[in-house]
């Protein structure tokens, strides 16, 4: 590979973009957004965690999704994830992802 799943800078850790793509099959969990969304945001956790952080430490998303029309049901699998005060995040539409997923977290 050519990228870094992740690179900490002093007490920064920078993750390259998760796909949901499970870590024991390599495979993604299924062809269902709110699954994608778990898998990608537990990609994220599993990076912070070996480095001794949490998902409580997360200033800053960005979420790309295949199709802006998944939105609202991403949003509710994030909850899964965050509490209040929830990252920054920005959401971006992208005609393709790697992979065909339908998203993509950092």
């Amino acid at each position: 590979m050519s990228y870094s799943a992740y690179r900490k800078v002093g007490y920064l850790i920078y993750t390259s973009g998760q796909l949901p793509i499970d870590s024991e099959t390599n495979e993604f969990p299924s062809d269902e957004i709110e699954d994608q969304t778990r898998q990608s945001l537990l990609n994220v956790q599993a990076i912070l965690v070996e480095d001794g952080c949490s998902m409580a430490d997360v200033i800053k998303t960005t979420v790309y999704l295949n199709d802006m029309n998944d939105f609202g049901t991403m949003n509710e699998v994030y909850k899964e994830f965050f509490v209040s005060p929830y990252p920054s995040r920005t959401a971006i539409a992208v005609e393709k992802l790697p992979k065909n997923a339908l998203v993509e977290i950092i």
